[in-house]
């Protein structure tokens, strides 16, 4: 065995380690007061000894910045080597990302302060050193960082683009947990902020952690654990925006019964936020109240009641001294919404406080019937285009063209539910065109978007994006528009001629640059034209690509323009589906359903004499999952006890299918009592 004191050796500077270390955070950095402190470090890593399977190493971190009382130091191999033994450190390694956590009289690192720790490993095949280090979570470059000035409101917001929500947790009732989510980690912060994010909406609420009036006090263990959440992700480079949650629905909208009971209980909850909080740095905002909704008010009185809150709100914190005096401060609309008549109201606020840290903030989620395809709204059509084009308008003429920056705190689409089989309601070419219109949307109209997310996007058991392509639509939105077409799938029947197919290209200012199956380009005019924006595909071309017509998506080929990311076009067999006679109940009644490579659209429910049945009576278009659930794996569509509880006892209904392949199966239902059967047409 051969030994060398100096094998492997490399210096690297690691800075930019921590910012924003107030109290303690989980498993990092923890600040000696509230303010955000400069950081930066370096680390000496050297391999003193090596042979065949294994290898000693000593690694030197030197803290370059503010003191720090704990640390966690990470890396990872990218030739498999492992950690099988460390020393004056504790080992916290999986498999090829390791980690060295601080031990109890080397945690203080002051000033200029170094500390060593050492390790045995194994490797095969190459030995090849760290590309990098994080210290408490932080990619370290050798500099020390210092913390953001934002010199406007405008600058501040701009900066917080894209935002992330971590909803359904602080928010939760019951717990942090209490809605299905984990424990929010330094983990996930690190996940959201290396997918590009730069902000984190954290919702909380706070009344189920709240002693009695009149003081109504925060139970100090909540409010040390909001201050713990908060302060991992500033460190991790995130700004936080701070909310009172969904005590806007459990208490605060009886304040038109009970306006004093319900304002001093608001202003106490913001007055000890306030105080917990008044110095954290500028990269921490708060946002008055989450959509504020009074019982038995027209909107109009709903208007002065929002006033009145975010007035109250604003002296309390610029009251509080400290950061507090200049804070960001984000206030909305009665239930967020962008309504003219709601977006003036706050103008009008916001001009008579004649502060210029404040933003405005509403909630986007697109027309509601496209959002959870309800009556009809299937299809990102023109018509949901225009409502979401002309509500961005709306917003940027009365805020942003004022000065006053505009956060559209939640967003995304209703329908869109992680704990459903069938995700989303929508199909997924028209999703993915709702999320490329929104985010130009924002881009050109200077809005910042944070992201609804209660699991539905990041898995947060795995920490991985539960659909990449959509997470893609989000992070190319950023910078540059994407091409789309009329419909993501060409259609063909699994027996029969196959005929040309044509769609329209939607360029959105781009150039089309020919269609590709993986790394081959298919020929313009033997497999397609285009004429002006119609690209068609040949019956030869979708021959070859249909293969034996096994039923579902047989090739996929892509779209590709000139910027942005390709539009992927699904070519899929299929015949008419064929639906069986059944028999259940109210509460548990089942389709037989031979779905034969098609998918639904949407169903309509209508009596014999035309009238419609079931929820939602002003249309015959049912909701998406709440009157219907197709459960293609298993065969079958349930109708739910929404569905029936709302339909005539005796009464046949008629439910007309439509698939989106273009056809459309009727089949027929009648309930008796609690006894419900089915026919086919």
């Amino acid at each position: 065995m051969k030994t060398s004191d100096t094998i492997h050796r490399r210096r690297l500077r690691l800075g930019a380690i921590a910012a924003a270390a107030v109290t303690a955070l989980t498993a990092g950095l923890i600040g000696a007061s509230g303010a955000q402190a400069a950081q930066g470090c370096e680390v000496d890593y050297r391999v003193t000894g090596q042979w065949s399977d294994g290898f000693n190493a000593n690694v030197e971190v030197t803290n370059l910045g503010e003191p720090v009382d704990t640390w966690d130091l990470e890396w990872t191999w990218a030739d498999g080597q492992r950690v099988t033994h460390m020393w004056n450190a504790e080992d916290k390694s999986k498999a090829a990302s390791a980690k060295a956590s601080s031990l109890g009289y080397n945690a203080s690192l002051a000033t200029g302060g170094s500390t060593s720790f050492g390790f045995s490993g194994s490797w095969s095949g190459a030995n090849t050193e760290p590309a990098e280090f994080r210290l408490n979570g932080r990619l370290c470059d050798g500099t020390v960082d210092e913390p953001p000035a934002y010199d406007t409101a405008m600058e501040q917001v701009a900066a917080m683009q894209p935002g992330w929500n971590v909803g359904n947790t602080l928010d939760a009732l019951g717990g942090e947990t209490g809605w299905g989510n984990p424990l929010i980690t330094e983990e996930l912060l690190q996940t959201v902020k290396a997918e590009g994010y730069n902000s984190l909406r954290l919702p909380v609420t706070w009344d189920e952690n709240l002693g009695p009036a009149p003081d109504y006090t925060i139970d100090p263990a909540w409010l040390d654990r909001v201050a713990e959440v908060t302060d991992m992700a500033l460190a991790n480079d995130l700004q936080v925006l701070l909310n009172i949650h969904h005590d806007s629905w459990m208490w605060l909208s009886a304040m038109p019964t009970d306006h004093d009971g319900a304002l001093a209980k608001y202003e106490a909850i913001w007055t000890q936020i306030a105080e917990r909080f008044k110095d954290y740095p500028a990269e921490l905002s708060f946002e008055s109240i989450n959509e504020p909704q009074f019982t038995g008010t027209e909107p109009a009185e709903g208007d002065v009641l929002v006033d009145e809150l975010n007035v109250a709100f604003h002296e309390i914190v610029r009251g509080s001294g400290g950061n507090n005096e200049d804070r960001l401060l984000v206030m909305p609309t009665l239930v967020t919404s962008a309504d003219q008549p709601q977006l003036d109201a706050l103008k009008a606020t916001i001009d008579s406080l004649d502060d210029p840290m404040i933003a405005a903030t509403v909630h986007m989620y697109g027309p509601w019937p496209f959002s959870v395809n309800i009556a009809g709204g299937t299809t990102y059509s023109e018509q949901v285009e225009q409502e979401i084009t002309s509500t961005f308008e709306r917003v940027h003429a009365t805020f942003v063209a004022d000065d006053i920056p505009v956060i559209i705190g939640e967003w995304g689409v209703l329908g869109y539910d992680w704990t459903r089989p069938i995700v989303p309601s929508q199909q997924y070419g028209e999703l993915l065109k709702f999320f490329e219109g929104m985010m130009f949307q924002a881009r050109d109209k200077q809005m910042t978007l944070m992201l609804w997310d209660a699991g539905s996007y990041l898995n947060r058991d795995t920490l991985e994006w539960r659909d990449p392509l959509i997470q893609s639509y989000m992070d190319s939105g950023l910078t540059t528009r994407s091409g789309t077409a009329s419909f993501d799938s060409i259609y063909v029947e699994k027996v029969g001629t196959i005929t040309d197919e044509s769609l329209t290209l939607h360029r959105n200012g781009l150039e089309f640059e020919g269609l590709w199956q993986g790394s081959t380009e298919l020929a313009e005019g033997a497999d397609y034209t285009v004429t002006g924006d119609t690209l068609t595909l040949t019956a030869a071309a979708l021959t070859r690509l249909a293969g034996d017509r096994a039923y579902g998506t047989n090739a996929t080929i892509e779209a590709r323009f000139s910027d942005g990311l390709p539009w992927q076009i699904h070519i899929i067999s299929y015949d008419t589906p064929e639906l069986s006679d059944a028999s259940g109940t109210t509460s548990s009644f089942a389709i037989p359903t031979e779905f034969n490579g098609d998918r639904i659209a949407t169903m309509e429910a209508k009596y014999a004499d035309g009238t419609f049945a079931g929820p939602h009576d002003w249309t015959s278009y049912k909701e998406f999952w709440a009157t219907y659930r197709p459960d293609y794996p298993a065969g079958s569509i349930g109708l739910t006890a929404d569905f029936f509880n709302a339909v005539r006892e005796g009464e046949a209904v008629t439910l007309t299918f439509h698939f989106w392949g273009g056809g459309t199966v009727d089949y027929t239902v009648t309930k008796t009592g609690t006894t419900v059967t089915g026919t086919s047409a």
